[in-house]
């Protein structure tokens, strides 16, 4: 988990660091290039669904369920290296804030996952409120101006 964790943190690196190079990406919308919407809102609107499912697993207490769902999220795809270059070059200096939302989103689903395999409900409901409360926090730093700089 370490060395993935590592490498991820590596390709972001080069990742900030083509992005500082290439300003001209920042300038670059998917809509400019072609009509589809970036892939991020594709795995940002699969989140949502996720977290939905996770709601419903708490409330009958379907802790297999809530373990799949919670590995899910911790474990979800990541948009196309050009779209990574274009988010991260948007995000510029606040690169490490915006990872940051990710890797505690990332480690508050671990901890729902591990929570649901001990059946333990209080921890759930814990780990969820956690999990909830770091998607809330990058949403409100970040869901306007993206929409409105890849979509306006």
């Amino acid at each position: 988990m370490k060395v993935a964790y590592l490498f991820r943190r590596i390709l972001y690196a080069v990742f900030l660091i083509i992005a500082t190079n290439y300003k001209l990406l920042a300038e670059v919308t998917p809509n400019s290039i072609t009509d589809k919407p970036l892939a991020l809102r594709k795995i940002m609107s699969d989140l949502g669904e996720n977290m939905q499912v996770i709601t419903d697993g708490i409330s009958r207490e379907n802790w297999k369920l809530v373990e799949k769902t919670a590995s899910q999220i911790a474990d979800h795809p990541q948009p196309p290296f050009v779209e990574r270059i274009k988010i991260l070059s948007f995000v510029g200096s606040n690169v490490n804030q915006f990872k940051g939302y990710d890797n505690k989103t990332h480690n508050a689903a671990i901890a729902l996952d591990k929570a649901a395999r001990r059946k333990d409900g209080h921890k759930v409901i814990t780990a969820f409120s956690i999990l909830q409360n770091t998607c809330l926090a990058c949403h409100q730093k970040f869901r306007k101006s993206f929409q409105e700089h890849f979509y306006h």
